[in-house]
C-alpha cells in the first residue's frame, strides 16, 4: 500500500472518529490512537462551523420582489419611462428617492411627492405633474428597480449576543447554535413576511467564535492564555507560531495538547515532541487543532522550584531587612557623638 493511499485511509477513518466523538460523546471506551489522529501531512476537514456570537455574516439579498400592495418608500429606486418627454431633458432611467419621499425628474419638470403611493398612484402623481407642465397625453410608465430592502439587508452584520443578526427595518433573526445552510434558511422565512420568494446568500467573513489557546506556564509565577482563532487547517507550530514562539523559560520536553471531550469520556491528552518537530521535520505529533484544544506548555522544573523557594523566603528576608535596618539605625544613633550632644542640649 502506497503512503498517499494509507495517509488517505487514516484521514478518512480519523473524520470518522471526530465526528462521532464530536456529535455523540465517546466513539470507544480506550483512547483513539495517536497515530490515527489529524497532524500535519494528513489533515482532515473541520466539523460543521457552528454560529456563535462574535461571529461575522455577510449577507446578499438575491432575490426581493415585495408583497403587493407595495407602498414607495423613501431610498427606493424607481424605473420610469416617458416617451413624450421634451428631448433636451429625457426621462428614461432610474429615479431614487428622495429621504423627503419625492423624486426629481429634471429641471423643466420639478419634483413629485411618491413615497407612500403604491406604482399606480406614483405614475398618475407623475403623470398629473407632467401635463401641468404643458407635456401633451404623456405615457408613463413606473416599475420599481431597487427596494430599500437590499441596503437594508445586504452588507456585514454582526451576530449580537443574543445570537440574532439585525436586518434593518426587517427586525432580526436568531441564528444562534445553525449551520450555514440552516441560517439561510431561517433569514429567508424570516424575510417571507416582506417577500415573495426571497433567496440570499450567506457567508462567514470573520470566524470570531472558534478558538483555540495557548497556555505559557511560568513554574506558579502565574500562566498566560493566548486566544488564537481558528483557520481551521491550524497544527500545534502554526499555533506557537502565531505567538512568536517559546518563551525562554518554557521547557520543550514539556509540552501537550488537551483536547475537551464529552462528559463521559476520558481527556485526551496528546504529548508533543517539539525537537523533533522542529528540528527533524517529524509531523507525528505536530497534530492539528481543532475548536477548543489547549495547547499547555510547561516552565522548566528549576523555574518553578526557584519561584516556590521565592515566595516561601521572600517574607523571611523581608522581616529580617525591617529588624536589620531598625538595628543599624540605632547603632548609629548610639555611636553617633553629634546625635549624642544633640539629645542632651534639648
Amino acid at each position: 500500500m502506497s503512503r498517499i493511499t494509507r495517509m488517505r485511509l487514516s484521514s478518512r477513518a480519523t473524520a470518522v472518529v471526530l465526528a462521532a466523538v464530536l456529535a455523540n460523546g465517546c466513539a470507544t471506551p480506550a483512547p483513539v490512537p495517536t497515530m490515527d489522529l489529524p497532524r500535519e501531512l494528513v489533515k482532515t476537514g473541520q466539523p460543521a462551523y457552528v454560529i456563535e456570537p462574535p461571529d461575522l455574516l455577510e449577507i446578499d439579498l438575491l432575490a426581493a420582489i415585495p408583497k403587493a400592495p407595495y407602498h414607495i418608500r423613501t431610498l427606493d429606486v424607481l424605473g420610469i419611462v416617458v416617451p413624450e418627454a421634451l428631448p433636451n431633458y429625457p426621462i428614461a432611467g432610474p429615479f431614487s428617492v428622495d429621504p423627503s419621499g419625492s423624486i426629481f425628474l429634471g429641471v423643466p419638470y420639478g419634483s413629485v411627492k411618491v413615497a407612500g403611493k403604491t406604482l399606480e398612484e406614483a405614475r398618475d402623481a407623475i403623470q398629473k405633474q407632467l401635463v401641468a407642465k404643458k407635456l401633451n397625453n404623456p405615457v408613463v410608465t413606473v416599475s420599481l428597480d431597487q427596494t430599500r430592502a437590499g441596503q437594508l439587508v445586504r452588507g456585514q452584520h454582526l451576530v449580537r449576543g443574543d445570537g440574532t443578526v439585525g436586518l434593518g427595518a426587517y427586525g432580526s433573526v436568531s441564528v444562534l447554535g445553525l449551520t450555514l445552510p440552516q441560517a439561510k434558511l431561517a433569514i429567508e422565512k424570516h424575510l417571507q413576511q416582506y417577500f415573495q420568494a426571497p433567496e440570499i446568500s450567506l457567508d462567514i467573513v470573520g470566524y470570531n467564535s472558534k478558538l483555540y489557546y495557548i497556555i505559557y506556564d511560568y513554574g506558579t509565577a502565574g500562566q498566560q492564555i493566548i486566544r488564537v482563532p481558528l483557520t481551521g487547517s491550524d497544527t500545534v507550530l502554526d499555533g506557537i507560531g502565531q505567538t512568536q514562539g517559546l518563551p525562554t523559560v518554557a521547557d520543550a520536553r514539556k509540552i501537550w495538547v488537551a483536547r475537551p471531550q464529552p462528559e463521559d469520556c476520558p481527556p485526551q491528552v496528546l504529548p508533543v515532541d517539539w525537537k523533533a518537530i522542529t528540528e527533524m521535520g517529524d509531523t507525528r505529533t505536530n497534530y492539528q487543532l481543532f475548536a477548543g484544544d489547549r495547547v499547555i506548555v510547561k516552565a522548566y522544573s528549576l523555574v518553578e522550584c526557584d519561584n516556590k523557594l521565592a515566595r516561601i523566603f521572600s517574607p523571611i528576608e523581608r522581616f529580617f531587612g525591617v529588624v536589620l535596618l531598625g538595628s543599624s539605625t540605632v547603632n548609629s544613633i548610639r555611636t553617633d557623638p553629634n546625635l549624642v550632644n544633640a539629645t542632651v542640649v534639648r
